[in-house]
């Protein structure tokens, strides 16, 4: 075996490397793995929690940085979305609010779009996105503290057009605050 000859035919300069593309593969075979090994239960159970822990540690850190344990939802809500602005592209689109509950219509470009759009069996809203409604429910419920009895997300369509997800941000009063 002449080495030299081979490393010659095989070389790949580092920059050439497209991380991207081997994260979309692993992302895509480990989500289907844990589904097969664990079943659809398990496998949104794990997503919601790998987005809880960051989404606990970005609401640590705006506390931190505001010097403040419970913020406004106008305000937990801009304060978010500004630190996040590497992450996510969201916009309002509607409100509708009642005694129970605030809801949200948001338009969502979330850093998983990208990945997602390449592998056939990604699809959005569904599996992987339960990453990111771990990450604001959690984060969001840490922001407003006892303001909110809970804070729900829930992915409702695709806007093909606006190429974003079309979303649903409800949070649940709690009635017992004045």
């Amino acid at each position: 075996m002449d080495i030299d000859e081979l490393n010659k035919k095989i070389f790949n300069r580092c920059a050439n490397i497209n991380s991207i593309k081997g994260f979309e593969i692993i992302t895509e075979a480990l989500v289907y793995k844990i589904y097969d090994l664990y079943g659809r239960n398990t496998l949104l159970s794990m997503l919601y929690q790998i987005g809880s822990l960051p989404g606990k540690q970005i609401a640590d850190r705006i506390k931190k940085q505001y010097n403040k344990e419970v913020f406004g939802l106008e305000e937990a809500f801009e304060i978010l979305f500004k630190e996040l602005k590497d992450f996510y592209s969201v916009q309002i689109k509607e409100v509708e609010e009642s005694d129970e509950k605030l809801r949200m219509i948001i338009e969502n470009y979330c850093f998983l779009r990208e990945p997602i759009s390449h592998r056939k069996k990604l699809k959005y809203g569904k599996a992987f996105c339960r990453i990111n409604k771990g990450y604001f429910e959690v984060a969001l419920k840490e922001l407003l503290g006892d303001k909110i009895k809970n804070v729900e997300i829930n992915y409702l369509e695709t806007d093909d057009d606006r190429d974003a997800c079309i979303e649903e941000v409800i949070f649940y009063k709690n009635t017992n605050i004045p």
